[in-house]
């Protein structure tokens, strides 16, 4: 049998000998002929199979050729299968203008003939069966995106001298609030899932890597059902040395999130306009700036009044602003800059001329936050006496307040949630969707 060509290749072949392999999409089975569309994980072609329906004594192959039909007949949606036979480009064919003719079929693994979920089925009833919700090409299509955008950060770090880092899952005491904390026995004690991997970011600084990244794991114990919230999630993180202000940290953001949607638009755009119906947009530098005093303004003279007593957007303020940055700027993103100290954890620098703000920044893509960011305090004196203000133990945090007892450089970074990007660049209205496994309160499964 000839090496496997996958279908995305094979446009650019001559006519001739080919192997295919996939899984079933559909089957025509007609009295004369019959066609199947496969597909791999690349595309779908169409192979054809002049149908025998008895075998003829006086035709050599007959026996096998009704071996054949019988087997394409007997074919369920799902099942993956190899066909050899030959190549045709014929401009006829809708499917790409391409079709196999079948010269050798190989059941591989049969499919139940009944599928579990519909085009119609629930998100819930798709995400009990993720793996057949998978084949779908949007679907596919989504974490392909996700591969290229994550490439290009990739990329965007080496290039600019990052070193990346991996940190540890397991905390001895929290980053943030206790209360957002997943506890597990450890041993003969207690450890807790890492809700961000801030502690450690920092703790490069002190090293003098000066530039650092990571993507990975985060955990969050919110019992929250939203559609932008998940317990386990991707966390895209990057922590900089030698910074003035907040400022070097959201221009570091906006590079970062140009070169990704570049990518993206560069090498998905048109599936992206076929399958989800948008045409990509890569954001202009620079992203607009407004502090949050100004936007709550802006959003109150829409006519919205945010309920919350704690300083900070609901949800319906960070539509109304984007919606007021899409007016008036024609942009996406906004920087919503100055948080209150009362709603900032303690590690947020606080602001030089009015100690009831911070130097720090929510980013706002199509309505919905998706990144932190801020200026850190690196003078040790002070955030031991900012986290007393949190209600934290500094007894507990000693291995973190270490990192600043023996220098080091002001610095500054961000996290940001990469469902969340994916989620509102393709229009999709729940991270469900576009992450690979989703866990929230009440899914632990697949």
């Amino acid at each position: 049998m000839s090496e496997r060509v996958v279908v995305k290749n094979l446009a650019a072949l001559s006519d001739g000998p080919v192997t295919v392999s996939g899984w079933v999409e559909t089957v025509r089975d007609q009295k004369k002929v019959q066609f199947v569309v496969l597909r791999d994980e690349s595309g779908a072609v169409q192979l054809v199979n002049p149908a025998v329906r008895e075998v003829d004594p006086e035709v050599e192959g007959s026996a096998e050729r009704l071996a054949t039909t019988e087997a394409i007949s007997a074919l369920a949606h799902g099942s993956f299968i190899t066909v050899t036979g030959e190549l045709k480009h014929d401009e006829r064919v809708k499917l790409g203008g391409i079709e196999v003719k079948v010269a050798t079929l190989e059941v591989v693994t049969a499919a139940n003939p009944e599928t579990p979920i519909a085009a119609d089925s629930s998100l819930d009833k798709r995400l009990d069966w993720r793996f057949l919700d998978l084949r779908q090409p949007k679907q596919a299509l989504i974490f392909r995106i996700q591969t290229t955008f994550e490439h290009a950060l990739r990329q965007y770090w080496i290039d600019n001298d990052f070193i990346e880092i991996h940190t540890p899952k397991l905390m001895a005491s929290a980053s943030e609030s206790r209360a957002e904390l997943f506890e597990v026995d450890y041993f003969e004690g207690k450890a807790y899932l890492a809700q961000s991997p801030q502690f450690f970011k920092q703790m490069a600084q002190s090293a003098g890597f000066g530039k650092v990244f990571e993507v990975g794991p985060a955990f969050r114990a919110d019992p929250s059902f939203t559609s932008r919230h998940a317990t386990e999630f991707t966390s895209v993180d990057a922590e900089i040395s030698w910074i003035e202000s907040h400022e070097d940290v959201m221009q570091l953001h906006e590079e970062l999130l140009v070169a990704g949607f570049t990518a993206v638009k560069d090498k998905h755009g048109e599936q992206i306009s076929e399958l989800f119906g948008i045409e990509l947009e890569v954001p202009s530098r620079p992203f607009p700036r407004i502090p949050l005093a100004e936007a709550k303004r802006i959003v109150a003279e829409r006519g919205y009044e945010i309920p919350r007593a704690d300083d900070d957007m609901d949800p319906e303020g960070e539509r109304q602003i984007a919606a007021y940055v899409k007016e008036t700027f024609g942009h996406d993103f906004v920087f919503l800059t100055d948080y209150a100290s009362s709603i900032r954890p303690f590690y947020h620098m606080r602001n030089a001329e009015d100690g009831s703000l911070t130097n720090s920044y929510d980013l706002i893509y199509n309505g919905v936050e998706i990144s932190t960011g801020a200026q850190r305090e690196h003078r040790v004196d002070v955030l031991v006496e900012q986290a007393k203000e949190k209600g934290l133990e500094p007894e507990e945090l000693e291995f973190y307040l270490d990192f600043f007892r023996y220098g080091v450089p002001a610095h500054g970074g961000f996290g940001m949630g990469l469902a969340r990007v994916l989620m509102l660049m393709l229009h999709e209205t729940s991270i469900r969707e576009v992450t690979y496994l989703f866990r929230g309160p009440t899914r632990l499964a697949p």
